[in-house]
């Protein structure tokens, strides 16, 4: 891959190697001496540590050392293998908390200000929460509430097939999750038929707040019904691939010239990153969601709440807050014993950090002042 352009004044590029097996790429700002609390700051699908860049300069001039990697799967991070019949558990959410800590022990330091999590990276963190406490010191979540590990006593038995519901419906659909889980997804949107760039440009606008069918609001329950009532980029029409599903809502140039979270320098550094390593790494963590790996492991915490400084940030055109009907409500009230508050921010969709990149670096400031952290 070419050199990254353009960056903001102050953040800097470079690779980590032996980080938990991978040879690890970082973007960071400020400097790394030890007076300086570290912040870590995690991405989620389909994007990259360069979703932090404007994040990054306001941590720093605050006196943070930021730092944002590409994760297993993405970028310029390498030491990964993502063929679909390799072994998945690499991508599960235990070892991702291991490539987070063992990224903290290669920067030379045993305790992390604040752990920030975006979309995917926001389950991460809350693992990495519950798992280690004593490094991770306080956590925000970002656009994906955390309901709390998953029970281990048996639910009762279950109800409807909501797959089968789904693709029974007068609009047969399918939900994103388990697409993104077949052999052809990651062909579907490394060659879409508009063109790489195009695609993702077409599903960053559709996730954004740019997008005006974006009008979330809470879901009763999951089934078939209610889950139908999402977007079709997470409850998709059942024929059709994502790329298929976001082209006709492709921005047209005088919008795209408009688009300044993402101008077209900024979105080609996506589009050369994804042609480059294609997207069956990041997918194979969603699968790691729908094959059972995540909620197995992860019920070794059964019980447990995230007992740190914990804070909440989405936007307020964000769908993603209630894909899972009842999270965020769960979030508040059981599954994190001190939250400090739950910001929805106006005018930001599911990218927030880079919708509104000045209101989600005061909203997490304001969280590392008033809990500390300095």
């Amino acid at each position: 891959m070419d050199d990254i352009t353009p960056l903001p004044a102050g953040v800097r590029s470079r690779r980590i190697d032996g980080v938990n097996g991978l040879d690890m790429h970082i973007l960071e700002a400020g400097g790394d001496e030890p007076e300086r609390p570290l912040v870590l700051l995690l991405h989620g699908f389909p994007e990259l540590a360069y979703s932090w860049r404007k994040v990054l300069p306001a941590l720093a001039a605050a006196g943070y050392h930021a730092v944002a990697p590409d994760q297993r799967g993405y970028g310029r991070t390498t030491g990964w293998q993502a063929d679909y019949d390799g072994d998945l558990r690499p991508f599960a959410y235990l070892n991702l908390v291991r490539d987070a800590l063992a990224l903290v022990f290669a920067l030379g330091r045993r305790e992390v200000a604040c752990l920030v999590g975006h979309d995917f990276g926001s389950p991460v963190s809350a693992a990495a929460a519950l798992i280690r406490p004593d490094v991770f010191t306080r956590v925000v979540l970002m656009s994906a509430p955390f309901a709390g590990p998953p029970s281990l006593v048996p639910a009762a038995a279950a109800g409807e097939d909501v797959h089968a519901a789904l693709a029974a419906l007068s609009r047969p659909r399918k939900h994103y999750q388990w697409y993104y889980s077949t052999p052809a997804a990651a062909a579907d949107m490394h060659d879409p038929p508009q063109g790489l760039h195009d695609f993702l440009r077409a599903y960053y606008h559709m996730k954004s707040a740019d997008w005006p069918a974006n009008q979330p609001y809470e879901l009763a329950a999951w089934n078939a019904e209610e889950l139908a009532k999402l977007p079709t980029y997470y409850v998709m029409e059942r024929d059709r691939t994502m790329p298929e599903t976001v082209a006709p809502e492709m921005p047209g140039a005088a919008a795209v010239a408009a688009c300044a979270w993402l101008n077209e320098a900024e979105m080609a550094v996506y589009a050369a990153a994804f042609a480059e390593t294609g997207f069956q790494g990041g997918l194979n963590w969603y699968r790691c969601n729908t094959g059972g790996l995540n909620a197995a492991d992860m019920t070794l915490y059964s019980g447990r709440r995230i007992d740190i400084p914990s804070l909440f940030i989405a936007g307020t055109s964000d769908w993603g807050i209630h894909q899972s009907p009842g999270a965020l409500a769960a979030m508040q009230a059981r599954a994190c014993s001190d939250m400090r508050g739950c910001h929805l921010i106006e005018g930001a969709g599911h990218w927030v950090q880079q919708e509104r990149a000045a209101e989600v670096s005061e909203a997490l400031l304001a969280f590392l002042d008033d809990t500390g952290a300095a």
